[in-house]
């Protein structure tokens, strides 16, 4: 399902002298020790960012529209943005980052595609191409650097999942008879690359929206599935569940809502503890409007969450139950890197920030911020 449109959110910024470091925005400037807080780095770029994929502490991908991609190697003091050759019409919403110099494209929509480079964006290589009427790919996801797959918007009544076991050389449509059947108009969302996740080497979940609000299962690789309803808000095409996290296999989150009013706060964040077979809806302070992304942050106990979207972040050190404020500033997907923890988030025209810590002093102008 295409997200179309971006909201546009007002900041003032400081910058004087030369500074060793990045430099912050953050909505309380005496506060920021005690919170986490984000850093903003120059991508170079101006396209709208929806794809980030954090490898390490020094190593990050990112993607967006425009044939954007995006690479650093020394932790986003640097950023190298390119379009990829014959890819300037696409909208590439979803990258997934192997090591420094492999990682793989996804083109969003019905002119989906998959390309993959082996140095570092020097080239790619198209791995699929879709040619099936009426598919609209939104996302993909890896559980190690050759196991992965990919889904789109329903065809003949099913998603349309796509499957590979060696590193994209092929890619295999998956039985649609382990597919539970999909409801009149119900899609993905393809906002952060982000609502489809994978936890371990077997299991995938994938989030949908529309009439109802809905996830699938898989503990197989995504060979057979299984689908439970959320309460999530749902009933338009606008409104369901945007992303997923889990924190083990069977503690997991799925925020979203309505991004076509990016201020709404109810019923945008859910819970389960039984792997998705059932779902609740969080009993403490929602996040604070429409999420179009959530990861957890690795190797951080007690276990945190971090949700984005337009209208801004927030955070989650209880399992998804309780959220609190970030910032007002606004972005369409995070991830982070496993073990250590590094994390970037990116939005519109071309913002890219790296997570900060509660306890992490910024260095650089500490300014504020303003949404309108």
């Amino acid at each position: 399902m295409k997200i179309s449109g971006e909201f546009v959110f007002l900041a003032v910024a400081v910058f004087s002298g030369c500074s060793a470091g990045p430099r912050l925005r953050t909505a309380r400037p005496d506060d920021t020790e005690m919170h986490p807080h984000w850093i903003l780095q120059n991508s170079g770029a101006s396209a709208s960012l929806r794809g980030i994929s954090a490898v390490s502490q020094d190593v990050a991908w990112a993607s967006g529209s425009d044939g954007t991609c995006l690479r650093t190697i020394d932790g986003g003091e640097h950023w190298h943005a390119s379009t990829v050759p014959g890819a300037a019409e696409l909208d590439f919403r979803d990258v997934h980052g192997v090591a420094a110099n492999t990682a793989y494209l996804l083109a969003a929509g019905e002119d989906a595609r998959i390309l993959k480079t082996t140095d570092g964006g020097a080239h790619w290589e198209t791995q699929y191409v879709n040619h099936r009427p009426g598919a609209f790919f939104d996302a993909f996801a890896f559980w190690d650097a050759d196991h992965g797959l990919a889904f789109s918007d329903p065809v003949d009544g099913h998603l349309l999942i796509i499957t590979t076991a060696d590193g994209g050389t092929t890619w295999d449509d998956v039985d649609p008879v382990g597919i539970p059947p999909a409801l009149p108009h119900e899609a993905g969302f393809a906002a952060s690359g982000t609502c489809v996740v994978v936890h371990g080497d077997q299991e995938a979940w994938i989030g949908t929206g529309g009439p109802v609000a809905r996830v699938f299962h898989s503990t197989d690789r995504g060979c057979t599935w299984t689908v439970a309803t959320t309460p999530v808000l749902s009933g338009s095409s606008a409104r369901g569940v945007f992303s997923l996290a889990f924190i083990d296999a069977q503690h997991g989150v799925a925020v979203g809502g309505d991004y076509q009013d990016p201020g709404w706060t109810v019923a945008n964040a859910a819970r389960t503890t039984d792997g998705g077979a059932t779902w609740t809806l969080i009993g403490g302070a929602p996040p604070a409007g429409y999420r179009s992304a959530v990861a957890r942050v690795p190797g951080v106990l007690p276990a945190t969450l971090v949700a984005v979207g337009p209208s801004g972040s927030d955070y989650s050190t209880d399992g998804g139950q309780t959220w609190k404020r970030i910032s007002a500033l606004g972005f369409h997907a995070v991830d982070f890197a496993a073990p250590d923890g590094a994390g970037w988030a990116v939005g519109a025209a071309g913002r890219i920030a790296r997570y900060a810590p509660a306890g992490l002093t910024p260095s650089g102008d500490v300014t504020q911020e303003r949404a309108d």
